[in-house]
């Protein structure tokens, strides 16, 4: 049977030669190896003595000829790639959640403050003009954190960063419990700020290293919507526990304190990034975690030969270049780098500028403290379906095309909330601030999705903390510009600047590349 380029049992094309001659008719009897087979001998011809050099060629043995066929060593995958390859399995949950408890209760913590400034406008009305630094302080504790903790994760690992900054502000947060004035709870939301600024970027970066590589986006997005988990919390506790008594947000800020004890469990029972390992030469530790997601998956682990090992373990180097902002800026990763970071100070203005100040905000407007909180629990439930139409879309659109479409979502129910602010229609006001949590929040998924993949592993945690942390100089002059834009032109024109914002965020977005279903850099 001939193998054509059709598959086996294909018909073989007639040749020329074939047409000229006739096929030479084989030996009877058993072919012994070395043996070729040829025509049968003719009588010698006494004109034409046989050539001694050709019979010497036909007598020799044959030597096998090369064909694409033959047998090679087949590439061994890195460890990334068998991560990358593997499906979504228990141990990936395990990670998700652990990564997205402390990220819900990150958002605990920021959503308990408007609550509580809402409530010190009136308990602490002859300081009510310093609240705003309040916000802004935790703000730029978070704009620090942000670009240190991420350089620290390149250095001391994802895993020690996440759990000590969850123990930092969550002490921070417990003690702010304690303040006895505007100026006391402004050094302390600082410290909260320097906590919750470098977590952030950790978790999604951590996350993003160990995530199936087809779904990567999605699994990332999921991470984010656990903030939505924590916001729903924060609206509870403002909603049931604030208005309670004039401490009521002392014991709101008690809550918010959980996160030191989670700490514990992070740095006891979460796995270390194996591409972090690998680049610190942990090479037995790296291959024991992808050994153990390669069991819970039901995959067998490559029999790798002792040279292959070596290699690979060579081919990372043992002392890497030290991870700094400039790198962010070397060849090919400028133009990423300055389009990331736009979108995160504009997504940040707008969201911590729009979403401090809501409670207040509708207080202002006239609505009891207690319906201004029922409205703000309702508005923020739409960010866990938002969340879910992000990780649906981030893996069919992209992440470019679902980061720029929620934006311009955002800027659409932003100016519309504004305009309901002003009116007083309940429904109005409601249902465009559920568009704005919607899709707002569904741009913060695809944006933590997208932040980690543009950068390569030495560079991911530098690259996406300070990413974070120029978004944090926005969320600090956010709240400070919403008082002079209220009284400038009223809600209004507070919420149209909010949208103006969000398109430019929008046209960013369009910048970076598009990177679904790549393998994460080395």
């Amino acid at each position: 049977m001939i193998r054509s380029a059709r598959g086996y049992g294909a018909r073989a094309p007639v040749s020329v030669a074939a047409t000229m001659f006739t096929a030479p008719t084989l030996p009877s009897g058993p072919i012994r190896l070395g043996q070729v087979p040829g025509p049968a001998p003719h009588p010698p011809d006494p004109d034409h003595p046989p050539d001694p050099d050709d019979t010497q060629r036909r007598q020799a043995p044959m030597t096998p000829v090369p064909t694409s066929t033959s047998t090679s060593t087949p590439a061994v995958p890195t460890r990334s790639e068998r991560l990358d390859e593997l499906p979504f399995t228990s141990k990936h949950r395990r990670l998700l959640a652990g990564s997205g408890i402390g990220w819900a209760l990150d958002a605990l913590d920021v959503g308990l403050l408007s609550f509580v400034i809402a409530q010190l406008m009136t308990v602490w009305s002859d300081q009510a003009g310093q609240l705003a630094w309040v916000a802004s302080a935790g703000f730029a504790g978070m704009a620090i954190g942000a670009a240190v903790g991420g350089s620290l994760a390149d250095r001391l690992g994802r895993k020690t960063v996440f759990a000590l900054t969850l123990l930092l502000y969550g002490l921070a947060t417990g003690l702010s419990a304690l303040s006895w004035s505007v100026g006391v709870l402004l050094v302390l939301r600082f410290v909260v700020g320097l906590g919750l600024g470098s977590e952030l970027p950790v978790a999604s970066t951590l996350v993003s290293e160990f995530s199936p590589r087809r779904i990567r986006g999605r699994v990332v997005v999921l991470l984010e919507a656990f903030w939505a988990v924590g916001s729903i919390a924060a609206a509870l506790v403002g909603y049931l526990v604030i208005p309670t008594s004039d401490d009521g947000w002392r014991w709101a800020l008690l809550i918010g304190a959980a996160p030191a004890l989670y700490a514990v469990f992070v740095r006891l029972k979460m796995p270390e990034s194996v591409r972090f390992l690998e680049s610190r030469g942990r090479h037995d530790e790296a291959e024991r975690t992808v050994r153990g997601f390669e069991e819970a998956a039901g995959v067998l682990a490559p029999t790798v030969p002792a040279p292959t090992v070596a290699a690979e373990e060579a081919r990372v180097v043992e002392k890497p270049a030290r991870a700094s902002v400039g790198r962010l800026f070397g060849a090919g990763m400028a133009r990423r780098t300055v389009a990331i970071w736009v979108v995160w100070f504009m997504t940040n203005f707008s969201y911590y500028g729009a979403f401090v100040w809501l409670p207040s905000l509708l207080v202002a407007a006239g609505f009891p403290l207690v319906r201004s909180f029922e409205y703000v629990l309702i508005i923020t439930l739409a960010q866990l379906p938002g969340y879910a139409a992000s990780a649906w879309l981030i893996e069919k659109w992209g992440r470019r095309g679902t980061l720029a479409t929620f934006l311009l979502g955002s800027a659409v129910a932003a100016v519309f909330f504004g305009f309901g602010a002003v009116s007083g229609s309940v429904a109005q006001i409601l249902v465009a601030g559920m568009a704005l949590s919607f899709f707002n929040l569904g741009a913060w998924g695809a944006l933590y999705a997208v932040t980690p993949e543009l950068y390569p592993t030495p560079l991911r945690g530098t690259g996406a903390g300070w990413a974070a942390g120029v978004g944090r100089i926005a969320s600090i002059a956010a709240p400070l510009s919403v008082p002079p834009l209220i009284a400038l032109g009223g809600p209004p024109t507070l919420f149209v600047v909010f949208g103006a914002v969000f398109v430019v965020g929008a046209v960013a977005a369009t910048m970076l590349p598009e990177l679904r279903g790549t393998r994460l850099a080395e």
